[in-house]
């Protein structure tokens, strides 16, 4: 038995135009793997049928040797960091980390404490009250990690989460994520031009 991710012969076309040809990959469990190329080369279209938000025209998704092809985004227990973030504005750190666990009926005191953990884990403690435009974009990205992370998820994907930031954090969240890959011992991939 394969624990962990697998890809087989997985194809992508958009209309004529094949952006995913093929692609055959194992990732184990608990490793962290880069998805690295230039723009325009299949990175994000990959990553999204790996997450399920986009259907593969050709091959089959497996993990945990159970065929998940055809199963849903929201049954594959997957989290994802987009490029963008998508942080919401009107709800305070907290409440932007605390969002999955309250649509799962997560009661108040326990979403308070996982919360609590995941601003600790990202370094940021004390800081839930605060709202999003306080923070700054290496904080911001962090705390889209943590929201994503509050979810428990079985796979972790992020797609060119740091390229909105300088090069000098850009380099140092790079770092930070391995070592917090490492320490959760969750399986990764990140999709990068960079």
């Amino acid at each position: 038995m394969f624990y962990g991710l697998e890809l087989r012969n997985i194809s992508k076309s958009f209309g004529g135009t094949t952006v995913v040809n093929n692609v055959s990959l194992s990732v184990p469990h608990g490793k962290f793997v880069c998805f690295l190329g230039p723009a325009g080369c299949g990175k994000t279209t990959l990553l999204r049928i790996i997450a399920g938000l986009e259907s593969s025209s050709a091959g089959s998704l497996w993990f945990n040797d159970r065929e998940i092809t055809g199963v849903p985004a929201h049954q594959r227990n997957f989290a994802m960091v987009f490029q963008a973030l998508a942080l919401f504005p009107h709800l305070t750190i907290a409440e932007n980390i605390a969002y999955s666990l309250k649509l799962r009926g997560i009661a108040p005191a326990e979403r308070r404490q996982k919360v609590a953990e995941l601003l600790a884990l990202i370094r940021l403690p004390g800081i839930g009250e605060r709202s999003v435009e306080q923070l700054s974009g290496g904080q911001r990205q962090r705390v889209a990690i943590a929201r994503a992370l509050a979810q428990e998820p079985v796979l972790f994907l992020m797609d060119k989460p740091l390229s909105a930031l300088d090069a000098q954090l850009r380099d140092h969240m790079q770092v930070e994520l391995r070592q917090l890959q490492q320490q959760l011992k969750i399986t990764t991939i990140l999709v990068t031009h960079d």
